[in-house]
């Protein structure tokens, strides 16, 4: 007797009426806003402005939807061109099937498209993204439990998935390899964080160091799981794939931090040129505001001088008239008794 797995859900699929909600395209949707979110905040703290990670987001997140669809349906064509396969379900999104190599690939391209538009280099929006994609793959992987996909190997551990039986599965315990996986993407997201305040990645290092953490995670992950895929060597083909894809990252981190050390001080140039030419602007208004405060100030103090001169002026002239006047009134007082004195004798 089992006492305890992780159940699976009933069903992916919640009817509101004649639109269905799945469960795997809303754990798509969340990752693609907590991705952007998150995105925005670290562009933000870089210098750049808000919203800018949304608008590159629009290009890239329909190219990256397109991109992990092909490639699922290119490494797992039988699923969809065998015979008694219905080829419209390469189309069925919603059913699951995104492979995260396509979807970095084609996602690039969109960002790239959305980045030039905006005249920002490519490597600076990957670097701050980085984080938000292994969070956003932490909550998508979820989806592949509402599915009952993707499972690991059979196992009778406390947090074996308990699978039932459904078209191309069967019923019994296995090992939850989407848990396994979105903890690692959360563990790697917190470590391109760390990483990046701690040793300023730039030009492209946070990124690298995401797909290089991420594909040491995915090697394990993927050898357990036991769904259908392509061998090479005795290896699956995504196994082979996160070894040559993790490789190059490490390649790359390597050689950049030796030929770009450092990471970029302007990520976002037109919207440097938009606060210089605004400051610029300012301090031109103040310089004017300044000098008009002045030249009034001149003007007032002229005006306040020139009167003080005048009263000066006047003061001294007034005191000589009256000095002439009571000397004029004496002289008349002392002829007047003069001739006071001669009638007498």
């Amino acid at each position: 007797m089992d006492l305890a797995y992780i159940p699976s859900p009933s069903t992916g699929v919640i009817h509101l009426g004649p639109i269905p909600l799945r469960g795997y395209a809303f754990c798509i949707i969340i990752g693609v806003f907590v991705a952007v979110w998150l995105g925005n905040k670290r562009w933000i703290a870089r210098g750049g402005t808000a919203g800018t990670v949304a608008d590159i987001a629009v290009w890239a997140v329909p190219f990256g939807l397109v991109g992990g669809r092909l490639y699922h349906v290119i490494t797992d064509y039988q699923l969809y061109f065998s015979e008694g396969e219905n080829w419209v379900d390469a189309f069925k999104i919603w059913e699951g099937g995104l492979g995260i190599w396509g979807a970095i690939a084609l996602g690039a391209v969109g960002a790239w498209i959305g980045c030039r538009r905006r005249g920002i280099s490519l490597p600076v929006y990957a670097d701050v993204i980085a984080p938000g994609i292994a969070f956003a793959q932490a909550i998508g992987r979820w989806g592949n439990w509402f599915n009952q996909e993707l499972y690991g190997k059979p196992t009778d551990v406390p947090w074996a998935l308990k699978i039932t039986e459904g078209t191309n599965r069967e019923a019994g315990l296995y090992h939850p390899t989407f848990l396994y996986e979105s903890l690692w993407n959360v563990a790697v997201g917190f470590l391109v964080i760390w990483a990046d305040r701690r040793f300023k990645l730039g030009h492209g290092r946070a990124f690298a160091l995401y797909v290089a953490a991420y594909c040491s995670g995915r090697v394990w992950t993927e050898a357990l799981r036991v769904d259908e895929a392509h061998h090479i060597l005795g290896l699956r083909l995504n196994v082979w794939t996160a070894i040559v894809v993790g490789l190059l990252a490490v390649v790359y981190l390597v050689v950049s931090a030796r030929l770009r050390p450092g990471r970029e001080e302007i990520v976002e140039p037109r919207a440097a040129e938009k606060t210089a030419g605004t400051a610029g602007k300012t301090d031109a208004v103040e310089g004017a505001g300044t000098a008009e405060v002045t030249e009034a100030a001149d003007e007032t103090g002229t005006a306040d001088t020139g009167g003080t001169a005048e009263d000066r002026a006047d003061g001294p002239g007034d005191k000589t008239a009256g000095s002439e006047d009571e000397a004029r009134e004496t002289e008349g007082d002392g002829a007047g008794h003069g001739a006071g004195s001669a009638a007498k004798s």
